[in-house]
């Protein structure tokens, strides 16, 4: 019971929360001025049944003083058989008279109609009382009326008092029914009033559920379905079989819909073909590339930014920028960003070195992206650039410059002091004295001589300048590198031996180049080589590898016997202005020959190589391609090289 109570209830909430409040306020004021209207109807019936009752107590009061007063004495006289023909003759002319008793002064009823005093005895004979009201005056002159209610409607009960000559000789107790006229009109005044109020009430409901139905219902999925549009949802549809406006209007929001929904998927397929073309541009940019909001959220960042900051795996899309900045760049950038959010400044430029996750120098612009009437600042672009080999460009630039300007320094100034010397001083030096100082300025001629062309052979190969390799006979090469280098060789005392494989294969290369590559080794091998050293020059061709096609190359090597490499200078040898003799403190070069070689043997397309030992000596090798009879002449581009000055 208690369950069905509760689905009743829950289903009767569920229904009226269904109503808008529209509707709720229309049902409480029905329901009001029903209740209202019912209660005033039933005012009236309740005022006409007073009135009714108050006439049946008139009617009943004077009817019984009426008989009393012609029945009295003849009960005084004991004349009961003319009482009893008077009374059922009264009785039987009106309808009004529901009963008569008559009782004597103790209450014992002696005659009655429509029962006699046979009738009023039971079987056992026991006489029947009139059972008079408790407030029953008894001996008193004024009749009393009360009314009681019986199943046929109500009856009044008039008492009259039966007095001859101030004696008290019983009562007359005559029941009065209602006027029946007056009795139908207040039941069907009442029963119109009930059924007016319920037939209100069930037109209410009626209303209620068929405004639910057919006008609560459909504006309520109209409702949603305005609310699922606005939100994006434009799939949102209305499924209610409704004719007439409300049908009209489903049929159109149903129609706005589907249009609606072809017109983002076509918006989605351009801004989704927009936004792969942006980000494939933004993708192959060489700079880094990130868009933030306002609360410095990422929006967009492309592979070079992620790379630079260390990004590759971190989802850092939809992330606060500043979480995943290096601590340098976050504590440099963070304040102008914000700045730039609150539109207090538009740009801004730094240059900031970082050590994670790698060490580098960027270079960081911001700028503010503005809407389309450049009122309001919608995101924040940053712009990421290395400039890490910019900067150590410079910086080699800077020591370059440095590093001649030394070079060059020295030379000079010997030069100048001993023309000097000898411009004030000739005639007192003898001649042996002034040989020596033109020796040393001599000598220092050919060192500032070599100096510039070294530059000079250093500049033309990282100039950019086209060679042309064909193929080179590495014999002749090497035979007129050592006539060059034989007297040079014969005055140290070091023994110079070539050791070149007959019938070697033509290499790939420029044959002037190769001398100077030669040159420049053989040089410095007999530099560092001591008297009774050795210098040896080999050339041979490589071992022919199965599986294949091409010539195997050939290797040429420069050994020496000389002071050796230090393991720890070994990594900087081939580095500009980098000299051993730094180092042991004895010879002196210019430092760029062996940049020189690496250079060259790069254009070649090989990499030179060393094997030394201090005291023991040192080895220089590389390959070279072996030329092909069929293949043209190339033109062999230079290769950039990422410069480096070091001084030791």
């Amino acid at each position: 019971m208690l369950s069905l109570l509760k689905t009743i209830r829950h289903a009767i909430a569920s229904w009226w929360s269904e109503f808008t409040l529209q509707t709720k306020l229309l049902a409480v004021v029905t329901m009001v001025v029903s209740l209202v209207m019912s209660g005033l109807t039933f005012w009236a019936v309740n005022t006409i049944q007073q009135d009714a009752r108050m006439n049946d107590t008139r009617f009943g009061r004077d009817l019984g003083l009426l008989l009393a007063a012609n029945v009295a004495p003849l009960i005084a006289d004991n004349n009961l058989t003319e009482v009893a023909q008077f009374s059922q003759r009264f009785y039987s002319s009106t309808s009004s008279v529901r009963y008569m008793l008559y009782a004597d002064e103790n209450g014992e009823i002696f005659f009655g109609i429509p029962f006699w005093e046979a009738e009023v005895e039971n079987s056992l004979t026991i006489k029947r009382r009139i059972q008079l009201p408790e407030d029953y005056p008894g001996d008193g002159e004024k009749p009393m009326v009360r009314q009681h209610t019986t199943p046929d409607g109500i009856v009044t009960d008039v008492f009259v008092p039966l007095i001859v000559n101030k004696k008290y000789l019983g009562v007359l107790a005559i029941g009065i029914n209602p006027n029946q006229t007056a009795v139908i009109s207040t039941n069907f005044t009442r029963d119109v009033t009930i059924a007016v109020f319920i037939t209100i009430w069930v037109m209410v409901i009626l209303a209620g559920v068929i405004n639910a139905l057919t006008i609560t219902k459909p504006i309520k999925e109209l409702l949603v379905g305005v609310k699922q549009i606005a939100t994006g949802n434009f799939k949102q549809r209305i499924d209610l079989p409704l004719g007439g406006e409300l049908g009209e209007l489903i049929l159109s929001f149903n129609e706005m819909g589907e249009r609606l929904e072809r017109y983002e998927e076509q918006n989605i397929e351009e801004l989704t073909a927009e936004k792969a073309k942006l980000q494939t541009l933004v993708s192959t940019i060489a700079d880094g590339a990130v868009l933030i909001d306002n609360n410095m959220q990422v929006i967009l960042a492309n592979p070079t930014a992620e790379r630079i900051f260390g990004w590759e795996n971190a989802d850092v899309v939809g992330q606060n920028l500043l979480h995943h900045l290096p601590p340098a760049v976050q504590m440099e950038i963070a304040n102008p960003l914000y700045e730039m959010a609150a539109g207090e400044c538009e740009s801004a430029e730094f240059r900031i070195f970082i050590n994670q996750p790698t060490p580098r120098t960027i270079r960081i612009l911001l700028t503010t992206v503005l809407n389309v009437q450049r009122e309001s600042i919608k995101g924040i672009a940053i712009t990421v650039q290395d400039i890490t080999r910019e900067v150590e460009l410079n910086e080699a630039k800077g020591q370059f410059i440095s590093n001649v300007s030394h070079e060059l320094r020295t030379p000079l100034f010997n030069i100048k002091t001993h023309i000097e010397t000898l411009y004030d001083y000739a005639e007192d030096l003898d001649l042996q004295k002034r040989q020596e100082y033109l020796q040393t300025v001599n000598h220092e001629t050919d060192r500032l001589t070599r100096l510039v062309n070294d530059v000079l052979d250093l500049s033309k190969l990282e100039s950019g300048r086209n060679y042309s390799f064909d193929g080179v006979d590495l014999a002749q090469a090497i035979e007129q590198t050592l006539r060059t280098y034989q007297l040079n060789a014969k005055d140290k005392s070091v023994e110079l031996v070539q050791e070149v494989a007959p019938n070697l294969p033509l290499v790939m290369g420029n044959y002037d180049l190769l001398v100077q590559v030669f040159g420049n080794l053989i040089g410095n091998a007999l530099k560092f080589t001591k008297a009774g050293g050795k210098v040896a020059i080999r050339a041979y061709q490589l071992d022919f590898k199965p599986n294949h096609t091409q010539f195997p190359p050939v290797r040429i090597e420069i050994s020496d016997t000389g002071i050796g490499i230090a393991t720890e200078d070994q990594h900087a040898i081939f580095e500009r202005f980098f000299r051993v003799e730094n180092r042991v403190h004895t010879l002196e070069g210019t430092g760029l020959g062996l940049s020189i070689v690496r250079n060259i043997i790069d254009r070649h397309r090989s990499k030179v190589h060393l094997v030394s030992e201090v005291g023991i000596g040192t080895t220089f090798w590389f390959d070279l391609a072996a030329f092909e009879e069929k293949a043209p002449a190339i033109q062999v581009e230079p290769i950039a090289e990422e410069p480096k000055i070091t001084t030791v």
